[in-house]
């Protein structure tokens, strides 16, 4: 199904995210040429730290496409989460409630996992460190993909049938799009958070949220002896602020309570401010152009939805390019933006949810602090409205 001539191909992918392997690794194996560029090199994007949930659905999805290795089939699954609220903690047994779980799988991971999958494997056509990518003629029946190759300093260019942007807000395929061409709806959440890297094994068993007056803090298993960490700070500020000291203070006090473990301290590897907030692009596809992942949305690293959001986009759109080549069928194509959006706002309706619960505590204000512990005393005794949240919180209600 590729179309003939030197400098030609069905899709380009831009951007080797979760959301831009996924794509590739499907389409190639539907025998669907593809070219996959990505700015930065292959070990920098395997080594790159960044989320580490993902929701059982997204894990199925993959396994039945044979996308899911060995490591992440053996990943750890966890079904519980705490609250921690004056001393108290709150447990949250969303998979009893739910059915499905969280599997613990650093991104860089399941990156590598998807690089040795496309690349090694399957013989896939990937170019790393590309540069100067630029997107053209996306109004088009046949746009094209320029870049500088890192070899020769020479300026490449491929034509094709669509170009899928996976290159997150800052992208070449964002910045292709011209100004009224889509909508950037955007949130702040008016905090920010220190995110966190530390050479130590996990605390718990599970996640914990701490919820306290001086701010809001997460403890997260990134595997055996990686743990990540969450403190909320100002926006903006810096973390020349946090020396170590500081930070291990802080995450006694806002993760302590009665009969907890203490926490097992180590050397802290990141150090990283983010200004929380969302947006959400609508539409997601302009012309023969269509985004994901990050380059369509960005949900803040409260109820952990980002990558499984960035999966959730590369199985509709891999769905949509393969009735579209097989069968000849546009539907999946027209419509894949809005049956993306339907998840995609969901996700940002919960995620605002969960912002609201752990940020009200260190709120300042009495009002949002007591409903901070109306709800959580709610979604952990009754069991019909933890349920609803459960659902939720992994994902398996996010269509309605």
């Amino acid at each position: 199904m590729s179309p003939s001539g030197a400098g030609a191909t069905s899709v380009v992918v831009i951007g080797a995210g979760p959301a831009g392997l996924t794509l590739a690794n499907l389409l190639h194996a539907e025998g669907i040429d593809c070219v996959l560029l990505e700015a930065e090199s292959r070990d920098c994007i395997e080594a790159l730290p960044r989320a580490g949930f993902l929701e059982e659905w997204a894990v199925r999805a993959l396994e039945r496409r044979g996308l899911a290795g060995p490591g992440l089939l053996a990943a750890e699954a966890q079904g519980d989460c705490e609250f921690r609220l004056d001393g108290t903690r709150h447990v949250f047994r969303y998979g009893a409630l739910s059915g499905q779980r969280h599997i613990v799988y650093p991104q860089q991971r399941l990156v590598t996992d998807l690089v040795r999958s496309y690349a090694d494997e399957a013989g896939g056509d990937v170019r790393f460190s590309a540069r100067d990518v630029a997107v053209h003629g996306i109004r088009t029946e046949r746009p094209s993909v320029s870049w500088t190759d890192p070899a020769t300093g020479e300026q490449r260019s491929i034509a094709c049938d669509f170009v899928a942007g996976c290159d997150g807000a800052r992208g070449s395929a964002r910045s292709a799009i011209p100004e009224g061409g889509v909508e950037v709806f955007r949130h702040d959440l008016g905090v920010g958070w220190l995110a966190l890297l530390a050479e130590a094994p996990p605390s718990a068993e599970r996640v914990v949220f701490g919820l306290h007056t001086q701010g809001f803090a997460a403890h997260m298993a990134r595997g055996p002896q990686v743990t990540r960490y969450y403190l909320e700070c100002p926006p903006g500020d810096s973390t020349a602020n946090w020396p170590h000291e500081r930070v291990w203070s802080e995450l006694r006090t806002r993760l302590g309570a009665r009969d907890a473990a203490p926490l097992n301290e180590g050397e802290l590897t990141e150090r990283r401010v983010l200004d929380m907030h969302n947006y959400v692009v609508e539409p997601m596809s302009y012309g023969r152009l269509h985004l994901a992942g990050d380059a369509a949305h960005l949900v803040a690293p409260v109820a952990a939805k980002g990558m499984n959001l960035a999966l959730n986009d590369a199985l509709l759109l891999a769905d949509a390019l393969r009735a579209y080549y097989r069968e000849g069928d546009e539907s999946g194509i027209e419509g894949y933006s809005d049956a993306c959006l339907r998840r995609v706002w969901q996700y940002q309706d919960f995620n605002n949810w969960v912002s609201e619960l752990v940020h009200g505590p260190s709120s300042g204000d009495p009002f949002r602090a007591g409903v901070t512990a109306a709800r959580l005393r709610r979604m952990t005794r009754s069991e019909k409205a933890g349920r609803a949240v459960a659902g939720l919180y992994i994902g398996s209600d996010a269509d309605h």
